[in-house]
């Protein structure tokens, strides 16, 4: 996937330079009343292009930024719930014996009594 998005830019910055170097004059824009910009064609289109998509830009950041925070919020609060709902370990006592002790010792001998 990430080739397809290389090759994707690749061909759009070729695409845009060929324009560039095939529209490259000079244009004379009107700001406002007396004030004339004289740039060239690609510049001003690619200034154009630029200002148009930053409002999505800044947009598409804010929904980001609040949907990770969300995503964050959603993650402690969970972690909280499943450590509060597992039950606590049970107690360490240190006069029990361990389970390797128990099963390395020898089993009891059985003691027969008889009738009394």
């Amino acid at each position: 996937m990430q080739f397809l998005r290389t090759a994707f830019w690749v061909v759009i910055a070729v695409a845009l330079a060929f324009f560039c170097m095939a529209n490259y004059v000079p244009v004379t824009v009107r700001l406002w009343g007396d004030m004339v910009m004289e740039t060239k064609l690609p510049v001003l289109l690619i200034v154009a292009f630029l200002l148009g998509a930053l409002p999505f830009w800044v947009m598409a950041r804010a929904t980001r930024w609040r949907l990770k925070r969300r995503l964050d919020s959603s993650e402690r609060a969970l972690a909280a719930a499943t450590a509060a709902a597992a039950p606590p370990p049970p107690p360490a006592f240190s006069d029990a014996p361990s389970l390797t002790t128990l099963a390395d010792s020898p089993a009891p001998t059985p003691t027969i009594t008889g009738p009394a």
